[in-house]
């Protein structure tokens, strides 16, 4: 049982840990073609420091952990790592999101420390199109792919990929993913465009709703209902013949935030209990200026309890968070 409860009585147990700002792609949606000024590598959470807050975390009920980015593999010996989480808790939830390109050559490194699966992140099938989402060699599309195939050959399933659907962009790709789920037993997310994006382009009108992504797939490859997500992000649909199944998360026209049991720590170490908070918890300044376990313990805990009814996407007095999708960490 979590100790990790907020005002509204969500229970926390879910955590994701951004392990560095870096990337080497530039989707559209997160940040502009030139890139974002890095962190300074003094800034960024060490291992040490990363695993310290986990267990903490940890001792708190947190029984699942993510980590993100950024890209993180970028960072170096991350196996290490990996190995340190699992030794916390053998049975730790432990995942990754990851855009793909170093996962061909890392994946059995991975596995091998204790990774128990991964979402890999992919807009587009189309190498023309690839290059135009992520302002990369459209080739790459082929290294993720078989970067997929062999994290699944080593164990690191089930595989999610995660999709993110923006209008004049992908919206006509829906069905070749949904197949591409059904062919290689990944669960494909489809994921609305949020306004998350450093260079601030995002308008409603570049959303693509959950219910049209839903009525598309559906036209082309029958669904069954709702099979529910909990306080899952995604809503699980099944395909009506049994193979496989789609996710959506439709977070900016259907909000889940009712049953959002998540926190995250961005890659310099601040609290942030909801992506789009306005307000961040310093947990690197409390490491780093000597406090107890015990302290940063009910420091974390006094944070939790404030977090955010919701996002407040669709209301007259949304603001947007001051740093974008791969400074907070998906």
């Amino acid at each position: 049982m979590s100790q990790l409860k907020d005002a509204f009585g969500r229970s926390i147990d879910d955590l994701r840990i951004s392990l560095t700002d870096r990337c080497n792609f530039r989707c559209v949606y997160c940040m502009p073609a030139e890139g974002l000024p890095w962190l300074p590598k003094r800034e960024i959470l060490t291992y040490e420091e990363i695993l310290r807050l986990a267990g903490i975390f940890i001792g708190l009920g947190v029984r699942t952990v993510r980590l993100t980015g950024g890209e993180p593999l970028m960072r170096q010996d991350i196996d290490v790592l990996i190995e340190g989480l699992i030794r916390l808790d053998p049975g730790l939830d432990l995942s990754m999101t990851t855009n793909g390109f170093f996962l061909a050559d890392k994946a059995e490194r991975l596995a091998r420390a204790g990774l128990k699966r991964i979402n890999v992140s992919l807009d587009s099938l189309q190498p023309e199109r690839f290059e135009r989402m992520v302002r990369r060699d459209g080739q790459l599309v082929f290294k993720i792919l078989e970067g997929m195939r062999r994290a699944r050959q080593v164990g690191l399933t089930p595989i999610k990929v995660n999709c993110v659907v923006m209008r004049g962009y992908n919206e006509d790709e829906l069905v070749d993913f949904a197949r591409l789920g059904r062919e290689e037993d990944y669960q494909v997310r489809f994921i609305e465009y949020m306004p998350l994006d450093a260079q601030g382009a995002w308008t409603m009108q570049t959303v693509v709703p959950g219910a049209e992504i839903l009525a598309q797939i559906d036209g082309a490859i029958p669904l069954s209902r709702d099979t529910g997500h909990g306080s899952e992000p995604a809503s699980v649909y099944r395909f009506a013949d049994g193979r496989g199944s789609i996710g959506v998360i439709a977070s900016v026209t259907e909000p889940f935030c009712d049953s959002c049991n998540r926190v995250r720590i961005t890659a310099d170490g601040h609290l942030r209990t909801c992506l789009f908070s306005l307000t961040e918890h310093d947990l690197k300044g409390l490491l780093r200026s000597g406090a107890t376990n015990d302290e940063v313990a009910d420091f974390i805990i006094a944070a939790v309890w404030k977090k955010e009814a919701g996002h407040k996407i669709n209301q007259p007095d949304f603001v947007k968070p001051d740093r974008s999708m791969s400074a907070i960490g998906g």
